[in-house]
């Protein structure tokens, strides 16, 4: 798993770490039972604080979409099944979006208002 993060980006580390996970499980690339890099070796290769990559994997943790625990780390849930299994559709929606000259915060804020 490769955590990305753009550091000129406006938005907060710690939501880009959660994004980047969040990406990662819809795309697949993470699946139920897989284990998230120790905190420490994340803020490591980044180059940030370690109370920033867990203040990420804390709102993860919030989200249900990973476990954490003592001892084991943080650890996928289930809740990956459903995000890889709109990966087809979100990536369809945004290649529609762009097609139609939409910007990304266009599409995002028009997905805020179907909550």
């Amino acid at each position: 798993m490769l955590v990305r993060i753009d550091p000129a980006s406006e938005e907060p580390i710690f939501v880009q770490i959660a994004a980047s996970v969040r990406a990662d499980a819809a795309a697949g690339r993470l699946r139920t039972g897989d284990r998230l890099p120790s905190a420490r070796d994340v803020a490591d290769a980044l180059g940030v604080n370690l109370h920033t990559v867990l203040r990420a994997y804390q709102d993860l943790r919030d989200e249900g979409l990973v476990d954490m625990r003592r001892g084991r780390g943080a650890v996928v849930t289930d809740a990956a099944v459903p995000l890889a299994a709109l990966h087809a559709d979100i990536a369809a929606l945004a290649a529609r979006a762009r097609a139609l000259g939409l910007s990304p915060d266009t599409l995002a804020s028009l997905l805020k208002e179907h909550r």
